[in-house]
């Protein structure tokens, strides 16, 4: 019995938009955090010496820690990105192949 309804749910084209538009998202937010975080590790390779440059003269805080967390916090915000149209868009399309399909 379940082995039709899965076949159902391939078949179905909103389940081939869902994995489509699911994957391509996906990928996208995961390249532009790898971009990111190679961009942040050549900036260490090749130009250590500016990220150890204190940000004004009066502080001991260097180019590279605020850089450093920029990335963290980048990382934080394309994950939350991705919860709210997995927890939008997508389960929307999820809820609508399921109920064609009538388990």
């Amino acid at each position: 019995m379940h082995e039709e309804a899965y076949r159902q749910i391939e078949r179905n084209p909103r389940f081939q938009e869902l994995v489509s538009k699911r994957g391509k998202f996906a990928w996208t937010l995961a390249l532009l955090m790898l971009g990111l975080y190679i961009a942040f590790i050549l900036l260490i390779a090749f130009v250590p010496h500016w990220l150890g440059t204190p940000i004004t003269a009066s502080t001991v805080i260097t180019w590279g820690i605020p850089l450093g967390i920029g990335l963290i916090v980048a990382a934080i915000a394309l994950t939350g990105i991705y919860v709210r149209r997995a927890n939008g868009e997508f389960d929307r399309l999820t809820k609508a192949i399921l109920d064609e399909v009538k388990l």
